[in-house]
């Protein structure tokens, strides 16, 4: 389910729908030169800019799809943001705004919209523009219900009020309904101290309780956004709810366009990540922890307390007892079984083990079902349809999974967690092509992916298969800033090659190097891993040394959070920050705290992952090479991303240096020389170096 946090601005009356090439036309009045951003907003003229912001308006009008890359600094978020909000308002339809990082909505909803609202209140001609509505979705179990919460509440009054919470959570619920008779937008994130797990299962909008029936818009937070979301003009969303939704079924029904809401027209920024996301979403994902939660949110023996305890009888109790003990007979076998040598295990055959779950899954449903039937309280029955439903979906994916239900899929399983208890079964498609272009491309209306890093530099052939997008017009606009100024790249021509068998001298050549390169500038670096081991190792090798020189060290997995350490290495100014995969993407650093990216090692997915190895599979039987059209592509997108993370601001400058010799010595490596901001570069080794970087 879905729901939003806020709802800006006026309510103005919209317009009837105008003539084609009238968004065409007054867009570009805004964006040339000499045009309203310019004049009225004193902001650059940007001509990569004015070209992305009139074919976003081409696509919007003739409702087709989009492939856009824009290089750092050209703008987009301006460039789709204007016309998009303009075409909302004149058509009288939802504009959804995706993106992957957290950073990126901040940035459009606390600074791009406001120019946006400023620039539409400044021209007469674009006044009535000015009124356009924002909101900002997130997960229907992020908002406090107000029915449920006062119902939790009654429960905890009650006479039988050691059924359903223990004291401590007693005392939650009260200081809950506290913060909710204040709370602005009532959702978890505004709750500090974060409420206890078992406090918010019973008190959250993610349920059947909290519908448009049993709540009230004035005073439920959930029933409110959802009031809000119709009206709002530009909806913002992250791209793994969004794909979430879509997942579970929530586009607009039978012949209506749409991606997300009935009618809608979709920007997808960061939209590099789709295909990982696509991949995460569009597969099955079931785990120990989440089985043993459900469960236990019906009834749970060790506390004798549950939804069962008040509404069921022992025989009912028992059947969740014994289906808790059924999976946990069922994980430990596919833990001691296939995850005692690694942590990930594909399956590559069908009906692997003996499904042992499916008749106490059944049971419950079963039993739930009954209690349903008998129940003449309408609040008892949403509660209990609500874990039937969730105990169900878990059951058929599970079988599914046994069954190998889903053909053109890989199924692998894992062992994670803190402890390494949990162990989930994992799907994903193999080619997620078929399910973007029916989700995305197939909906009758537009749909813009945007992103600085579409292409391997040059084309952008290899994105646009992967994701289905053949149909949609593809256009790039370069980068309006001065690299060759700015930035200097440095290659390392003696770094061992990553072989078997030589490890530990990789690793002790990495440390000296980055060790050398960090000392060397006055300001702070970026290393960037492409395993966890390695950043480890290196970490150990290097932080005696950083001690020394006294410049502080951060790194990833290391105690604190992604953005805290981004933070503080921002704050620090001379940092040496040590990242793996999420900090190829989505830093933005300005300044001197970023003036060195260390590459260690071109960023090759591993071909042992289960999805990786299935569709190397997969693109073999085609006839294919999977190296050349899955692993060089795919490293190239992530290579460009992480050396986009230095030049951040006109004003932006510093060193790109590369710690892998492949990029000079392997076939592959001209098409990552060729993927650099700048053609020139300088080789160096532990020789040279003094006079190199001098």
């Amino acid at each position: 389910m879905i729901g939003l946090i806020e709802n800006t601005g006026g309510g103005g009356k919209k317009s009837s729908h105008m003539p084609k090439g009238y968004l065409f036309a007054l867009v570009e009045s805004i964006f040339k030169e000499g045009g309203y951003l310019q004049t009225e907003m004193q902001l650059d003229h940007r001509a990569e800019q004015a070209a992305m912001a009139v074919s976003v308006a081409t696509s919007l009008e003739s409702d087709q799809p989009l492939l856009f890359e824009a290089g750092t600094g050209v703008g987009k978020s301006l460039a789709y943001l204007i016309p998009g909000i303009i075409h909302s308002v004149d058509s009288e339809r939802p504009f959804i705004v995706s993106s992957h990082t957290i950073s990126l909505q901040e940035q459009i909803r606390e600074k791009d919209l406001k120019i946006c609202r400023n620039l539409f209140t400044k021209v007469p001609k674009l006044r009535r523009y000015g009124a356009f509505k924002t909101a900002l979705m997130v997960g229907k179990g992020n908002y406090c219900c107000s029915t449920r919460l006062s119902n939790a509440l009654k429960d905890a009054q009650s006479a039988k009020q050691t059924e359903m919470f223990k004291s401590d959570e007693r005392d939650d619920l009260t200081r809950i309904a506290t913060w909710s008779a204040v709370a602005k937008n009532g959702v978890i994130q505004e709750l500090s101290p974060p409420p206890l797990p078992e406090v918010w299962d019973a008190i959250n909008a993610d349920s059947s309780t909290c519908s448009r029936k049993n709540c009230d818009s004035n005073t439920c937070f959930y029933q409110r956004a959802r009031k809000q979301l119709l009206s709002a003009n530009c909806v913002i969303v992250n791209h793994s709810l969004l794909f979430s939704l879509i997942n579970a079924g929530m586009q607009p029904e039978g012949d209506a366009k749409g991606i997300l809401l009935t009618d809608d027209f979709v920007v997808l920024d960061e939209a590099h990540r789709l295909p990982a996301i696509a991949t995460d979403h569009f597969g099955t994902h079931v785990s120990s922890f989440a089985v043993d939660r459900a469960l236990k949110r019906i009834y749970n023996p060790r506390t004798n307390r549950g939804i069962l305890k008040r509404e069921g009888k022992a025989w009912d109790q028992d059947s969740v007892a014994n289906a808790l003990d059924a999976a946990h007979e069922f994980f430990n076998y596919l833990g001691d079984t296939y995850l005692t040598k690694n942590p990930i295990q594909r399956i590559h055959k069908p009906d692997f083990c003996d499904n042992i779950l499916a008749g106490p899954l059944k049971e419950v449903t079963e039993r739930l079902g009954a209690l349903i039937q008998k129940s003449d309280d309408e609040r008892a029955q949403d509660e209990l349809s609500d874990h039937r439903r969730r105990i169900l979906g878990y059951r058929d994916a599970i079988n599914g999974f046994i069954t190998f239900a889903d053909e053109d899929h890989v199924q692998w399983l894992e062992r994670g967690g803190k402890k390494g208890q949990i162990v989930t079964l994992r799907s994903a498609p193999l080619d997620v092509a078929p399910y973007l272009r029916k989700y995305i491309f197939q909906r009758d209306t537009s749909a813009v992916l945007t992103s600085a890093t579409l292409s391997d530099g040059k084309n952008m052939e290899a994105f646009q298969e992967t994701i289905g997008g053949q149909a949609a017009e593809k256009e790039i606009v370069h980068s309006p800033f001065n690299y060759t100024e700015n930035c200097r790249i440095y290659i390392a021509s003696d770094a061992p090659q990553p072989e078997p068998g030589q490890g530990r001298l990789d690793l002790d050549y990495l440390a000296n190097m980055i060790c050398w390169c960090a000392r060397h500038v006055e300001g702070g670096t970026l290393v960037l891993f492409t395993s966890h081991f390695d950043l480890r190792q290196v970490r150990e090798r290097t932080k005696g040394f950083f001690d020394k020189i006294k410049r502080p060290l951060f790194t990833q997995g290391h105690q604190m959070a992604r953005s805290e350490l981004t933070k503080q290495f921002a704050a620090a100014g001379n940092g040496v920050l040590f990242g793996t995969d999420s900090f190829w993407t989505g830093v933005d650093i300005p300044g001197a705290a970023l003036s060195q990216v260390i590459i260690t090692r071109l960023p090759f997915d591993s071909p042992g992952h289960p999805v990786n190895e299935a569709r190397s599979e997969y693109i073999r039987a085609r006839g294919g090479n999977p190296f050349s059209e899955m692993t060089v592509p795919d490293a190239l997108v992530k290579f460009r991303q992480g050396i986009g993370r230095l030049i951040r601001r006109h004003e932006d400058s510093g060193n790109i240096v590369v710690l892998d010799s492949r990029i000079l010595t392997k076939p592959y490596g001209a098409r990552f020389i060729e993927a650099l901001p700048i053609k020139d570069y300088v080789r160096f080794n532990r020789e040279n170096r003094d006079s190199v970087f001098a």
